[in-house]
């Protein structure tokens, strides 16, 4: 099992301590200060995982994503998104990449990320069981519930729900509490990391 996490981020404190954790983790690291740096080192049999931002200048992550998988890479790629970054996460996950997190992001939430990544080698397989779960647990949503949930994976905000559902934000903000009760989601992230992988997005 190769634990080799390709790291892109043209930020170089972000990048230098992301490499440290990961080193201090026991994976073994690979770091790029830009997307293209990586596609032009990056071998066709490479074997690991990347981990890339999400916002770089020039190629950013979405498009490096989009040039692995014309180029017939497979690795497994998580991508680190900005606060309220949502849209973009979705599309990412559409493209392919396996995870995304948000920063400020835990140690730990990143490590098991990644974790996942190399275990898995792709996105999640509409076989997996807690994909079926939260598939089942969606089917628990009220009307109203469900439209609010396709609006937050839609990268809604409270306020642009709430205008769209012709709801005040706060009654916005108490379906989704309900929702992410319902379907057992501990954060925003996760709520639509599933979503996506289950196609509702």
């Amino acid at each position: 099992m190769a634990r080799l996490v390709h790291v892109v981020d043209d930020d170089p404190a972000m990048r230098d301590s992301v490499g440290f954790l990961l080193d201090t983790a026991g994976f073994t690291v690979a770091l790029y200060e830009d997307a293209a740096s990586l596609l032009d080192r990056i071998a066709k049999c490479a074997q690991g995982c990347i981990l890339t931002d999400i916002r770089m200048p020039g190629i950013d992550g979405l498009e490096l994503l989009r040039r692995l998988r014309a180029a017939g890479h497979r690795l497994p790629v998580v991508m680190m998104t900005g606060h309220g970054d949502v849209p973009l996460a979705v599309e990412a996950m559409k493209l392919g990449a396996c995870d995304f997190i948000e920063k400020p992001f835990e140690e730990e939430a990143l490590l098991q990320a990644l974790r996942s990544a190399l275990e898995r080698g792709g996105p999640v397989v509409a076989v997996d069981p807690s994909l079926q779960e939260f598939v089942r647990r969606v089917g628990t949503l009220s009307e109203r519930e469900r439209q609010v949930l396709d609006h937050l994976v839609a990268g809604g905000t409270s306020k642009e729900i709430g205008r769209v559902l012709d709801i005040s934000p706060r009654t916005v903000e108490i379906y989704r509490a309900k929702l992410m009760a319902k379907t057992q989601a501990e954060t925003l992230q996760e709520l639509v990391r599933w979503a996506v992988l289950a196609g509702f997005a």
